[in-house]
């Protein structure tokens, strides 16, 4: 049987001490760069939410932008992309979170989302959460329900997703990675 979370974590590079000492990276380009691996990949996520009432995707700034926009494609549905701060040209809002190695706001056009519409939150992976639930609360203070946050990666270890969960959010994420 093909086993759907260990083909993909096995196309998972790790750098280790990137971007600083102590980090271990979980770098997606090598299962994004072969054809057969970003199919299922994004294959994975379609299937998950085909018959989910949703009405956007959006992907957190910037690998995140990547899964989400060929996933709400193959939804046929709209795209929103959360940037890091100053990176949108329009009036935003913006909401600062604490990574695992530092600090960082992103952003949110005033008119991304309309009051009451069902949103699916993508990024990359989860480590301490921060990005995830940031982008949660930007979507939430323009009214958006945030019907579930997905991801590749889990690290669970560093308590994101838990955190995650206990705010509320349902969580879907195809593989988990033991340690930072």
């Amino acid at each position: 049987m093909f086993n759907h979370s260990e083909y993909i974590k096995n196309h998972i590079r790790t750098v280790p001490d990137w971007p600083q000492t102590g980090v271990m990276f979980r770098d997606i380009t090598p299962l994004l760069q072969d054809p057969k691996t970003f199919r299922v990949l994004i294959d994975l996520f379609v299937h998950r939410y085909m018959d989910t009432k949703l009405d956007l995707v959006a992907g957190l700034d910037a690998r995140g932008f990547i899964i989400g926009s060929v996933v709400a494609y193959e939804l046929n549905l709209g795209f929103v992309p959360i940037r890091k701060k100053g990176k949108l040209p329009f009036k935003t809002v913006s909401e600062e979170y604490e990574l695992e190695y530092g600090s960082a706001t992103v952003e949110l056009h005033a008119d991304a989302c309309k009051p009451g519409q069902r949103v699916l939150l993508i990024d990359d992976l989860i480590a301490t959460g921060g990005t995830m639930m940031a982008g949660k609360k930007l979507l939430e203070r323009l009214g958006a329900n945030v019907i579930e946050g997905a991801a590749i990666v889990d690290i669970s270890e560093l308590g994101g997703s838990t955190l995650l969960k206990e705010s509320g959010l349902p969580l879907f994420t195809v593989c988990d990675f033991a340690g930072h």
